[in-house]
Parts: C-alpha cells; structure tokens; sequence
C-alpha cells in the first residue's frame, strides 16, 4: 500500500490551483466538476509521491479550519532533491518563508506558510 491523496480544505478551488501551480510550481493532475459546486481537484509536486486533493471547504466549520488542519503545526513535507535551488526559487517567486534555512541532523529544512495558512517543511533529506 502507499498513500495517494489527502485532502486539503482550501477557500476557492480557482484560487489554490493557481498558488499551488503558479507559486509552487506543482502539476494540476485532475480538475473534473462533479456537480455545480463541487470539483474534484487534484495538484501534485512530482513523480511518485502523494498527491493533493483540494477540497473547497463546504461550511462555516471546514472555512475555520483552513490553513490550521495540524492545530498550527508543520503539516506538509515537501522532498527536494536540490535545497539551495528550490529555496531560491521558491523565494524568489514570494512564498512567504517563517525562518532562515538551516541543517539537522536529518538534512537541510526551512518553513514557509501557504498561501491559505498551512505551515510546509521544504526538506532536503540527508542521504
């Protein structure tokens, strides 16, 4: 078994698409309309990983969690094969970074918030 998707509750399908796609530089796999209201919508940052289903939030309740679906924890981890250079990239573009990059034990990691609140780990785990 491996992991395919989860959901992440988003405001506007139209909106995440377009931060993820454009600002993260992710593949938009699927956008099927499934009724006049509800798409199911899928965005991926590479070959062989899990992907995103973005989940336009549905009520008052799902709208309060966006971007708090950790309780304000990291959660998501974005793998990178190049840390220096999707860094660059990534800032260069505007993503909003929460720290300076460092090195752990486990590799070389900074924090940044999305666009809707959610904190990401870019990584470049050690070999």
């Amino acid at each position: 078994m491996k992991l395919a998707l989860f959901a992440l509750l988003v405001p506007d399908y139209d909106e995440a698409i377009d931060y993820y796609c454009k600002m993260l530089g992710f593949s938009l796999i699927e956008d099927t309309r499934q009724s006049p209201e509800k798409r199911w919508v899928v965005v991926s940052p590479g070959e062989g990983g899990s992907a995103i289903l973005l989940a336009k939030a549905a009520d008052a309740a799902q709208r309060a969690q966006i971007g708090n679906q950790a309780g304000g924890r990291v959660f998501l981890f974005l793998n990178s094969d190049d840390f220096d250079a999707d860094y660059q990239r990534l800032k260069k573009k505007g993503v909003e970074f929460l720290e300076a990059p460092r090195h752990e034990p486990y590799g070389s990691v900074v924090v940044f918030r999305d666009q809707f609140g959610n904190k990401w780990d870019l990584i470049e785990p050690k070999s």
